[in-house]
């Protein structure tokens, strides 16, 4: 399953929610990386399937962490206004 192929987040879906269907994702896309990666180790994949795949989990890990880095700026954020 690829980034793309993400299911649209449904009106009224909480956050949770939303973030768990994300790492879903991009947990498949890094397990397709790696299911590539050990394809072409056995001699059984095309080179540029291998580094199309590798190269979109790579985007999908550099995702998760900035967003990662937004959720955790955003918080602290939020501690910091008095009350």
């Amino acid at each position: 399953m690829e980034a793309r192929d993400a299911p649209a987040p449904v009106p009224g879906s909480d956050f949770a929610a939303v973030l768990k269907d994300a790492a879903k994702v991009a947990i498949g896309t890094v397990k397709e990386a790696e299911a590539q990666s050990a394809a072409a180790i056995a001699g059984k994949a095309d080179i540029r399937e291998v580094v199309a795949a590798v190269t979109n989990a790579e985007m999908t890990l550099e995702t998760v962490v900035t967003v990662r880095d937004k959720v955790i700026n955003a918080y602290n954020e939020i501690m910091r206004m008095p009350i």
